[in-house]
């Protein structure tokens, strides 16, 4: 027997500690960068402070009472009037600023239509007020 032929008949082992010191990297690599992932969303006030008065003369105020139920400066509406009313109240008096003010046990779904027809009926200045 040669040399050779001894060094073949030994079984060969594959060295795995490579890839586990990549898989070690990637899931450090991972998790690091999880840490900076930020979801969108909307931002609601977290102060405790009461919120200012504010009257129907310096904005439109709109008041979320239920999931079918809205009011827009004193007047009970329902939530798919909302675009066309605000339509109409803005082209009357376009300086003014809408206020959007969420009763604590209304729909955040009604809410979202809210906002979005405000934002469909051509209003920019828009502000979110805590209640």
């Amino acid at each position: 027997m040669s040399k050779f032929e001894a060094a073949d008949s030994r079984p060969s082992r594959i060295d795995l500690t490579p890839m586990l010191d990549v898989v070690f990297i990637m899931l450090i690599f991972f998790i690091v960068t999880a840490v900076f992932v930020r979801e969108e969303g909307i931002d609601l006030p977290t102060s405790d402070r009461p919120i200012q008065s504010v009257s129907t003369s310096e904005a439109i105020l709109i008041d979320v009472v239920s999931a079918s139920r809205v009011i827009i400066s004193g007047d009970a509406i329902d939530v798919r009037s909302v675009r066309p009313v605000v339509e109409r109240i803005y082209a009357q008096e376009p300086d003014k600023s809408v206020v959007i003010r969420p009763h604590p046990e209304s729909d955040t779904n009604t809410l979202v239509l809210v906002l979005d027809a405000v934002r469909a009926a051509g209003v920019s200045n828009l502000a979110l007020a805590e209640i």
